[in-house]
């Protein structure tokens, strides 16, 4: 037991060293390509935290049971959305929505990551879907592309840099693989505990696997309010949801056939589009999420849980019993 609990202290600790390491380099970067922290942190760290959900689907598809990278995606929007940024706006008092979603680019990135739902609503997720869903995330990032120029800046960046820019990139690599390391630790004792408290199937794939993928950006909401760099996680996690979109349909792809959703993602659906609905009110009313509309959001989350939990309570049931 003693080593298990040595284990998962040390986890945390490789998370939180790892978060630290790229919010200083994503900081530099920044100022040395003159492109803001949140499209840094939109492009690469939406990226690079993704892999986590990538490696779930790839897996899912071996095992020849698709339908759970699925479930773990629109899961993974509904985590993002309802519970890392609210509690990212609750300990920073508030989240400014950056220039680079104001205006068409607030929506468009929305509706981007609000397709895995549409296209759910059928109750299946064939290649058609997955040509859509790439489509459209292609003009998202098109979008942002052309609103900041981010490629001209690139390509105009002094060969003097190249060198320091290649650098911070090898840092941001770094603390993103010893996050995505001390992640896969969490999550494999978080599995041990739940078994030694005889904790059912149902709560260890809310709890764990919902929330376990998502440990880079929630390492990111401690780290950002120790360093004030919370646009730097804002970027990531909508980045990061965007992403899901690109990979329902690269995933589908590869799966090669049509995935029928057997499992009843209704609940999921509504409490994600509400959710979207209600992200998109407040950030569009005054260009930010404060404390008081992350705490409204994070109360939908408590009651996705609550709902999640009183739908499948015949799993609960050998846990009361004893």
């Amino acid at each position: 037991m003693i080593n298990h609990i040595l284990i998962y202290v040390l986890s945390f600790a490789g998370v939180w060293i790892g978060s630290g390491i790229i919010i200083k380099s994503v900081e530099r970067l920044s100022r040395a390509l003159k492109i803001s922290c949140f499209t840094i942190s939109f492009l690469v760290l939406g990226f690079f935290t993704s892999i986590t959900e990538f490696s779930v689907g790839i897996n899912s598809i071996l095992t020849n049971d698709p339908e759970i990278y699925v479930g773990n995606l629109i899961g993974g929007c509904i985590v993002v959305f309802m519970l890392i940024i609210p509690l990212l706006a609750i300990t920073g008092s508030k989240i400014r929505v950056n220039a680079e979603l104001r205006g068409f680019n607030l929506p468009a990135s929305l509706t981007v990551i609000s397709l895995s739902v549409v296209l759910a609503m059928d109750g299946r997720i064939d290649r058609i879907d997955a040509l859509i869903s790439l489509a459209f995330f292609a003009s998202l990032i098109i979008a942002i592309q052309l609103k900041r120029g981010i490629l001209e800046k690139i390509k105009n960046v002094n060969p003097g840099l190249v060198t320091r820019t290649s650098r911070e990139f090898l840092r941001i690599s770094f603390g993103i693989a010893t996050i995505f390391i001390a992640s896969r630790f969490i999550v494999e004792q978080t599995l041990h505990f739940s078994q030694i408290f005889n904790l059912s199937p149902f709560l260890i794939s809310l709890l764990v696997i919902g929330v376990g993928t998502n440990i880079p950006e929630l390492s990111f909401v401690v780290r950002s309010v120790f360093m004030k760099s919370n646009q730097i996680a804002f970027g990531n996690y909508v980045g990061s949801a965007s992403f899901n979109t690109f990979l329902l349909g690269i995933l589908t792809l590869i799966n090669g056939e049509a995935v029928i959703l057997t499992n009843s993602y209704l609940v999921s659906l509504l409490f994600l589009v509400v959710g979207l609905l209600a992200f998109y009110h407040f950030a569009r009313t005054k260009n930010t999420i404060s404390r008081r509309e992350g705490l409204v959001l994070f109360a939908f989350y408590l009651l996705f849980l609550v709902t999640e939990i009183y739908i499948h309570k015949e799993f609960l049931l050998p846990i009361i019993s004893e």
